[in-house]
């Protein structure tokens, strides 16, 4: 259902070297980029794609109070990978990974950072390990 996410960015340079490096850390990347300097980053295009971008009306770039975008991967270790990544380039930890309720078939295991604008985002993966 969902097509793309947008969050806001203040330092487009900034934002996209950390965005093209968390993603590149398990294989996704670049699949559009506009004169505006926003940039989609995707693992196909018949999935969601994960947008960054100046905000349209001009004004400056804030996160949102309890707005979160999760990332869905196939693997825990890929979960793991992108929260360490996320780190080393300087996101803030909003809780690392972890099992949230019972493990089992349907075991949701997370981990919640914040990128260098503030943006929230979780990576996340349901199934046992």
């Amino acid at each position: 259902m969902i097509g793309y996410t947008l969050v806001g960015s203040n330092d487009l340079e900034r934002s996209r070297a950390f965005y093209d490096s968390l993603f590149g850390s398990i294989g996704v990347g670049r699949l559009m980029e506009f004169p505006t300097g926003a940039t989609a980053w995707g693992a196909s295009w018949d999935k969601p794609m994960f947008g960054m971008g100046p905000p349209h009306d001009g004004q400056p770039a804030t996160s949102g109070n309890g707005t979160m975008i999760a990332l869905v991967v196939d693997t825990r270790d890929k979960v793991d990978t992108l929260y360490s990544k996320a780190v080393e380039l300087g996101a803030k930890c909003e809780g690392g990974p972890g099992v949230r309720g019972d493990e089992g078939d349907q075991a949701f295991y997370a981990a919640y950072f914040r990128d260098p604008e503030g943006n929230k985002l979780c990576a996340f993966r349901v199934g046992p390990a």
